[in-house]
């Protein structure tokens, strides 16, 4: 007997189909399913996990808080234990048989790990197994399958070994610190405070951005902007000499050239430029385009990838590959898709590049992502076949010729002043008429030196300077991979917890007081900076390549760790005062108009959130707030009433509903 295990139900469903030619059978054991069919005389058996079935933790008399050392957490040992008890007599069932064993889990680290560890509960169940195999593929079509089960390989124990370093150093650094952090913040429950190896440098990043903003003073400057016409179309031309910081200089050229009528054409190019397609998808730049291009959350894109791959119409989502392997064939997968994108494959195979685009980072174990398949659209949800799409149309852009475009540059003489232009305008689209891109250019006609140009408008305009973006869901993804912080595997899920922890909210990440007060306390310590936790992550890549072993690295881990609390310790009355009180001061959005004491933010006994004053009960002044929406306190008091203005979903609101005064 041969017994197949996959990580998930839907892929172990999908490869018992693709195995028995849809001849197999589904069985229950309780509540979980399992599949059979014979193939080649043998009776197999495919049996889909739930992921992770064995989980790592501290032993329970180390889980009270309060009563148990830190500095013993660090060098305690975790344990496993089964968190599928059904699922583990399922296989129990199986073991006893005496199968030979075929891993078909995602080929990845967390998927080497589940293997082993399926492997090893096997084995607990019989220890004469012995025949153990690995069915290693990036799609789960037929022909990767069938392939992938025809040349089976030995399990990669390092790759495994790699992932579960991960495991441990994650949860001892988690443990450790976020228990120190919420003791000190006296936040216990439900509303402890969350801080990790990964996790704190990339909230510091956030936080840090923030401060950037809000510290931001804006600088004025001033344009000159003549607009011209020429045979009835309008351009703009802007001073050369650029921005203007100093008033009366601007207002002096401006003076100078307000009356004129006309500019005289002094200098005019026209240059051919090719622009090639994007390079193909991997995790980071996946997860950054359909957050940024269909504002879809990156952990919410990642969830959705991987029921796409599940059900065998794209390519694993986790690489970071950007370099289509030699063996994908592209002729046959594009007559696939001609059944769904008839009019995109015909335009494909009339402007076809020689050689698909590719990207400065190539890899062995998984292809670029990728369409494999055609799924049925019309049964899709509106945000899988935007997912569908995107990476479809992404495939299809690789593989077209570069477009062209036109770059036109002039200068202009008005009086004394030189004035340029520029614009742009696509000769030959190309891939662009397939892929989605935004393009804000400004035309220019073609212009002819000597010519005289009329003369609609002068202005001198006056703008400021902009602080620096917030981050959002893509741009920390691609900064974290910059960093070296977490990895393709597990940047979304970062982000995902520090939304769920109420670290940030919105779509550009914006930091709460929460996070403020977090980052300010460990700002000074190593754990708030990404060198040590991106040097982490080059240990454990040494694991998975063979170069070092996982009790070295953990042990590593553990000596760093131990360090990073010391010098929490030394300060720990400090950080305990600092900590509780910018904890108590987020709530706090303004003064009493009244009284003059701190309005806060609470909740009252159905749930509602209200401001009140902390002078309760000698004043009684309170005011109902939005139910929904992030409140973000400005410092200003309503020159109407006297109550704080607060700002909620980017407008400023006086909370005080009697008011007068408009926003």
């Amino acid at each position: 007997m041969k017994l197949v295990i996959c990580e998930k139900r839907t892929a172990a469903n999908r490869i018992a189909w693709i195995l028995s030619g849809g001849k197999f059978k589904t069985y229950k054991f309780g509540k979980i399913p399992y599949y059979s069919f014979e193939r080649d005389g043998e009776n197999w058996v495919v049996v889909g996990l739930k992921g992770h079935i064995i989980s790592l933790d501290f032993p329970k008399e180390l889980n009270r808080w309060n009563s148990v050392p830190l500095e013993e957490l660090i060098w305690a040992e975790p344990v496993k234990f089964v968190s599928e008890k059904s699922i583990e007599k399922l296989l129990e069932k199986f073991a006893k048989e005496n199968p030979e064993i075929i891993i078909a889990t995602d080929y990845d680290r967390e998927g080497e790990l589940i293997g082993v560890e399926t492997i090893e509960l096997l084995k607990k169940r019989n220890k004469n197994l012995e025949k153990v195999k690995r069915a290693r593929f990036s799609a789960l079509t037929k022909e990767e399958i069938e392939k992938a089960f025809s040349n089976l390989v030995d399990i990669d124990y390092n790759l495994a070994r790699s992932a579960e370093a991960r495991q441990f150093i994650d949860l001892i650094w988690g443990a450790t610190l976020t228990r120190f952090i919420s003791i000190s913040a006296n936040k216990h429950g439900k509303n402890f405070l969350s801080i990790g190896r990964v996790q704190s440098p990339t909230l510091a990043m956030i936080v840090d951005r923030e401060k950037e903003i809000r510290d931001f003073i804006p600088k004025p400057y001033w344009q000159i902007v003549i607009t011209f016409k020429k045979e009835g179309e309008k351009f703009q031309a802007v001073y050369s000499g650029g921005n203007i910081f100093e008033e009366e200089v601007a207002r002096k050229l401006y003076e100078e050239i307000k009356d004129e009528k006309v500019g005289v054409v002094e200098n005019y190019t026209e240059d051919e430029k090719r622009e090639p397609p994007p390079p193909p998808f991997d995790t980071t730049s996946f997860l950054a385009t359909a957050s940024s291009m269909l504002r879809i959350p990156a952990a919410k894109a990642m969830e959705i990838a991987e029921n796409l791959y599940m059900n065998g119409w794209i390519s694993y989502p986790r690489t970071d590959n950007t370099v289509y392997p030699k063996s994908l064939s592209i002729g046959k997968l594009l007559k696939v898709l001609s059944h769904l994108y008839p009019k995109e494959v015909d335009f494909v195979r009339k402007n076809m590049r020689r050689f698909p685009t590719s990207g400065k980072k190539e890899s062995t174990d998984h292809p670029p992502i990728h369409p494999v398949d055609c799924p049925p659209v019309g049964k899709l949800g509106k945000e899988h076949r935007m997912i569908y799409d995107l990476v479809a149309r992404r495939f299809f852009a690789t593989l077209t010729k570069d477009a062209v475009v036109m770059c036109k540059k002039g200068s202009i003489r008005v009086g004394g002043l030189e004035f340029v232009c520029e614009g742009k305008e696509n000769i030959e689209k190309n891939w662009k008429e397939i892929y989605p891109v935004k393009e804000r250019w400004k035309k220019l006609p073609k212009l002819e030196i000597g010519e005289e140009l009329e003369i609609v408008s002068v202005n001198l305009v006056r703008k400021e300077t902009k602080p620096p973006k917030r981050f959002t869901q893509g741009s920390l993804i691609s900064e974290m991979e910059r960093h070296g912080l977490g990895t393709k595997s597990t940047r979304h899920d970062i982000i995902r917890k520090l939304y769920s922890r109420k670290y940030v909210v919105g779509y550009n990440l914006i930091p709460t007081e929460s996070a403020f007060a977090v980052i300010e306390t460990i700002k000074p310590y190593e754990i708030s900076k990404p060198d040590m936790t991106a040097q982490l992550e080059r240990d454990m890549d040494e694991i998975a390549e063979g170069k070092k072993e996982w009790n070295e690295v953990v042990k590593k881990s553990r000596e760093l760790l131990q360090g990073v609390l010391k010098s929490l310790r030394e300060n720990e009355k400090t950080i305990r005062e600092n900590l509780r009180a910018a904890i108590k001061s987020q709530n706090v959005i303004g003064k009493c108009p009244k009284c003059g004491k701190d309005m806060v933010i609470r909740v009252s006994s159905n749930g509602k959130r209200f401001v009140g004053c902390t002078g309760f009960p000698d004043c009684r002044v309170t005011y109902p707030l939005p139910q929904k929406g992030y409140i973000e306190k400005t410092g200003k008091s309503c020159e109407h009433c006297g109550a704080p203005i607060i700002k909620i979903k980017g407008k400023e609101i006086c909370i005080n509903p009697e008011c007068n005064g408009k926003f």
